[in-house]
């Protein structure tokens, strides 16, 4: 039975420094200036009591800022007993090159809080969460224009929502607190479509890559997603989202592998009923159609796309070489080792890369935080004048042929977009353009071999003229 390594080949913030170094090969930038975006600015870690149960328990957690080349930073907080400062810096550094490659104007930031939040009370998690935000807020770790958190692995609306309250508790005649996190709830300054950005980037992103014939020929792969298998390890918000829209795009999941167990069907399995199943069960186990199977060894089975959508160090030196996917498609942070690439490069087995795939996230949140510091609905505007444009045009058209149009035809010419409309169309213009972008550097550079080299060396190009104050770097 195939199993992971407990320990990595390298830590994982050592793995972002490896990337970083392969890509600095291929810019023309100042020693000075890499070192400045290589590394993290700011590293906060700090220790406070919280009462759990009848005893006082000393919770560690951390924030990191890895680049103030753009104001405010960004990144989510992660909620994990296997959070640690390597790993909050490696997010951090992460967030950076993620933000530069979709062009959101953020620095790279991460958190994380090492606890456990299936052992704890929603009573326990507020007092956790809040008391957080206070040490935050004393060592100005966050602000609308300072440092914007979001959620992460473990976390949600519902602890955005106890941070911005803190918050706002802290700056009472603070008009733009709403814009302290994102990922909140939209009845609290939250957005439309926050919650599925990742996974739907996700799904934009694997789509772009599967429209062009050129790199599909060179899989062994016809174009388009439809009728593509998939396996997706994680089910998690990112990953039920990114399983949805495969499954409503046309794609057949084949295999999903959770912390629990793995289940399998060749014929596919429908993500909105293996949902209301673990709603109902707590685990994806036992649904109905599947055969259950070993969450590791889930990984290896023949696939056109695997999907890791969990933590990192999944795919790695002990089971790269028995991948059977044509693609990997990151949704996760991390889940790739640097040791892993170089097996699945020699394989022909394509990585689309985390800081470009799961980018989703942060680029809505970024709409979350102008929509806060507008203090105006995406859509408001506009949405009532764009009905009556179709109208007229619908007016004009029939008064020109002499035809009516059909109440189908009529909604689709007068229907004016909504905040979530806005939301995915910005999103899927995001991560079409970005692919292009990191695409093209791969084409167009020699001896770059990889995606993740390609997308790390737009990211660095980009960083590096925000030092340009003379404009000659190249």
């Amino acid at each position: 039975m195939s199993k992971l390594t407990e320990k990595r080949e390298d830590a994982f913030y050592e793995d972002v420094l490896k990337y970083f170094d392969r890509a600095a090969a291929f810019v023309d930038v100042p020693a000075g200036i890499l070192d400045q975006i290589k590394y993290c600015n700011s590293v906060y870690r700090m220790r406070f009591p919280v009462k759990i149960g009848s005893q006082f328990e000393v919770i560690e957690a951390f924030r990191v800022e890895h680049s103030h080349h753009k104001v405010p930073t960004k990144g989510g907080i992660r909620f994990s007993t296997t959070v640690n400062q390597d790993e909050v810096m490696a997010l951090a550094a992460l967030m950076t090159y993620k933000c530069a490659i979709v062009d959101v104007p953020f620095g790279g930031a991460k958190g994380g809080i090492n606890i456990s939040p299936r052992n704890l009370t929603v009573e326990e998690m507020e007092r956790i969460t809040r008391r957080y935000t206070s040490e935050l807020i004393k060592k100005n770790f966050i602000g609308p224009g300072v440092d914007v958190p979001a959620p992460d692995y473990g976390s949600g609306e519902r602890e955005m929502a106890w941070i911005v309250d803190t918050y706002a508790t802290f700056y009472p005649n603070e008009i733009n607190a709403l814009a302290c996190v994102t990922g909140k709830p939209v009845s609290q300054g939250g957005i439309r479509g926050r919650k599925e950005a990742t996974g739907l980037g996700v799904y934009f992103g694997i789509r772009e890559a599967l429209s062009i014939a050129e790199d599909c020929e060179k899989l062994g792969l016809t174009t388009g997603l439809p009728g593509k298998t998939f396996i997706i390890q994680g089910f998690g918000n990112v990953g039920f989202h990114t399983a949805k829209f495969v499954h409503e795009g046309g794609g057949r999941i084949i295999a999903i592998a959770e912390w629990d167990g793995a289940i399998y069907n060749p014929d596919g399995i429908d993500p909105i009923a293996l949902d209301e199943h673990r709603k109902k069960t707590g685990s994806i186990t036992g649904f109905a159609g599947t055969q259950p199977y070993d969450k590791y060894e889930a990984l290896e089975l023949e696939c056109d796309v695997l999907i890791p959508a969990a933590l990192e160090n999944q795919i790695n030196k002990d089971n790269a070489a028995r991948l059977k996917c044509k693609i990997v498609g990151e949704a996760a942070n991390g889940p790739v080792t640097p040791e892993a690439e170089d097996v699945l490069n020699e394989k022909g087995i394509m990585v689309i890369p985390d800081i470009f795939l799961n980018a989703g996230g942060v680029t809505v949140s970024y709409f979350e935080w102008l929509k806060n510091l507008s203090h105006v609905r995406f859509g408001r505007l506009g949405k009532r004048y764009d009905e009556a444009s179709g109208r007229n045009m619908i007016s004009v058209v029939e008064n020109m042929t002499g035809k009516t149009a059909t109440a189908a035809q009529k909604n689709l010419v007068e229907r004016g977009a909504d905040e979530l409309d806005l939301v995915y169309s910005g999103l899927e213009e995001t991560m079409i353009t970005a692919y292009h972008t990191i695409r093209s550097e791969f084409k167009s550079t020699p001896g770059i071999k990889d995606l993740r080299t390609a997308a790390f060396v737009v990211a660095i190009r980009k960083i590096a003229k925000s030092y340009d104050t003379l404009g000659v770097f190249p």
